[in-house]
């Protein structure tokens, strides 16, 4: 009764669904194309197909061990039964082994494939990897077997509650949502909204010391998703731990656009943005100059700043740049690749152009699928067959609370820097100016990391490459999100500069960087409370933050 009464609550819940944003993902028939491809090559190469099935049968004939830890596949079977049950052992090794053969046979028969084509189809391959990994299925899964004899199969009660809610709500459950509130539990770093526009509120954080630097630190976070990545708790906010530091430091807190945004570019973003904050952290401070960072795209807009002020002959507010994880050179951009080509931009323009906005549950779709057995199927095997709920995460709870992109300036996102690498190139016009990276001489303290496959550090370097003046580049463990929220007092990761390897937390670093930069004089904080022009509107995190899309 009870197993009847929870698959008529699913039936009801498919069908009040509403529809999805997927429609504006072209991607699909990107990889469509090039799948068919693939085969029809196979289909006219037998000789080679037959091979490489030989190749595998015979892969699967090697004895089997228990030592597989060099595969990167191995990692998904932590469980002690994987390794100690001789039947689940040989399914692990199976899979192992089918995965690295399909992986091998895509390397060597795409042939006559470009670079970009050849990355589709191993893209599409190891999602068939991942999805085809028998931790995922109730019956291979000996965790998931052990669980259901334990609990009298109440485990599948239990996850199929869990799927009727996440299908009412239209997503994964990567975290408990209910774990967490804004300016509560996360973003909660005291300070007050002191200017809000269309585009963006600026917060300017309360001090926590007696004297602060006499110049302020602007920073420019990512609207791709929201800005307090960098406020998540009080013991790994990256805001919080600079605002200990002396620093005086204002955040930009992005609107989350709607379809009045549509035509919205980097030139509303930067005027209406960076250079708006800049211009209000200085008026405060009676300075000229501020520091200003720059997080992923965020920091692609520091550039593109610095750029049209120089191209512009005006004369530049910013006295040192912190680029964190940014592309100026999108030559190598990485995995994001793979969902962009001109095909794609073109279906995809007249898509958005209908929307106005690119809807950030289908971006975070797109960021999930680059790392499907973390993002995806991690979290249907534990909350669907092991039927647990998802634990509190707060950087998870960041990654689900996503935001709209303007039509606008995504699609020139896409076409102008990743397809046409127009930045690197001297070649990309932003209000009236063609921006030349060369020109900008500001010092510049570059923070890449490892294992980012959203911005390969390869890539970043390269960008960083471009600038003139004084350079840091700083080489930091982990990737895109954990290298960068790394706080010292987790003596996490490590870093390198110039080769030199340091352990521990690359944000002291900075520190050294930045306060060398600014002045030797310091003020007293409470000359900044009270601007007649910038009057508190309300407390941080204030209210652009809380949209939901």
């Amino acid at each position: 009764m009870q197993w009847f009464q929870k698959l008529q609550e699913l039936n009801q819940a498919i069908s009040h669904n509403k529809p999805s944003s997927f429609s504006a993902m072209p991607f699909q028939e990107s990889m469509m194309r090039v799948g068919a491809r693939f085969w029809q090559n196979v289909i006219n190469n037998p000789a080679q197909i037959l091979d490489a099935q030989a190749q595998f049968f015979s892969m699967l004939q090697k004895p089997v061990t228990n030592d597989n830890t060099k595969s990167p596949y191995e990692r998904y079977f932590q469980s002690d039964l994987w390794r100690d049950t001789p039947f689940f052992q040989w399914i692990k090794n199976t899979y192992i082994r089918t995965a690295e053969w399909m992986i091998e046979t895509i390397e060597e028969e795409a042939l006559g494939f470009d670079e970009d084509e050849r990355a589709k189809l191993l893209f599409i391959t190891r999602q068939m990897i991942e999805g085809m990994n028998p931790r995922n299925f109730p019956f291979t899964n000996p965790d998931v077997i052990r669980e259901a004899i334990e609990t009298k199969g109440e485990n599948f009660l239990r996850g199929l509650d869990n799927l009727i809610n996440d299908i009412r709500k239209g997503t994964l459950s990567m975290t408990d949502d209910s774990a967490f509130k804004v300016g509560e539990d996360i973003a909660s770093t005291k300070g007050q909204v002191i200017y809000r526009n269309r585009m963006m509120e600026l917060i300017h954080y309360t001090p926590t010391t007696k004297k602060v630097f006499k110049e302020p630190l602007v920073i420019i976070p990512p609207w791709i998703n929201k800005y307090y990545i960098l406020d998540l708790r009080e013991d790994n906010s990256f805001i919080k731990w600079m605002v200990d530091q002396g620093h005086s430091v204002f955040c930009i807190s992005w609107n989350n656009p709607d379809e009045t945004h549509a035509d919205d570019g980097f030139n509303d973003y930067m005027h209406d943005g960076a250079l708006k904050a800049i211009e209000i952290a200085n008026e405060i401070h009676g300075t000229e100059k501020c520091n200003v960072i720059g997080y992923c795209i965020g920091g692609t807009l520091l550039a593109m700043t610095q750029a049209w002020l120089k191209g512009s002959d005006k004369p530049s507010p910013i006295q040192s740049a912190t680029y964190l994880t940014t592309l100026l050179n999108f030559e190598k951009a990485g995995e994001l690749k793979v969902f962009i080509d001109r095909q794609q931009v073109k279906t995809l323009n007249k898509t958005l152009m209908k929307t106005g906005v690119m809807d950030g549950r289908t971006m975070a779709v797109t960021f999930a699928l680059l790392r499907a057995s973390d993002l995806i199927w991690s979290f249907v095997v534990n909350n669907y067959l092991l039927g647990r709920d998802p634990v509190p995460f707060d950087l998870l709870y960041w990654n689900s609370d996503s935001t709209n992109l303007p039509a606008a300036m995504h699609c020139d996102y896409l076409a102008s820097l990743y397809l046409d690498n127009e930045l690197a190139r001297g070649k990309y016009d932003l209000d009236g100016v063609t921006l030349d990276l060369t020109t900008i001489h500001t010092p510049s303290y570059f923070l890449s990391t490892r294992d980012d496959h959203i911005a390969p550090w390869e890539a970043t370097e390269m960008g960083a490459d471009l600038l003139s003046g004084d350079k840091t580049f700083v080489l930091g463990g982990s990737g895109h999100i954990a290298g960068v929220i790394n706080p010292p007092a987790k003596n996490k990761y490590g870093y390198e500069v110039n080769g030199q390897r340091h352990e521990g937390s690359w944000w002291p670093h900075w520190q050294e960087w930045i306060t060398q930069k600014n002045s030797a004089n310091q003020i007293d904080p409470d000359m900044l409370t009270g601007h007649k022009a910038h009057k508190p509107l309300c407390p941080a995190p204030g209210e652009y933050v809380r949209k939901k899309i």
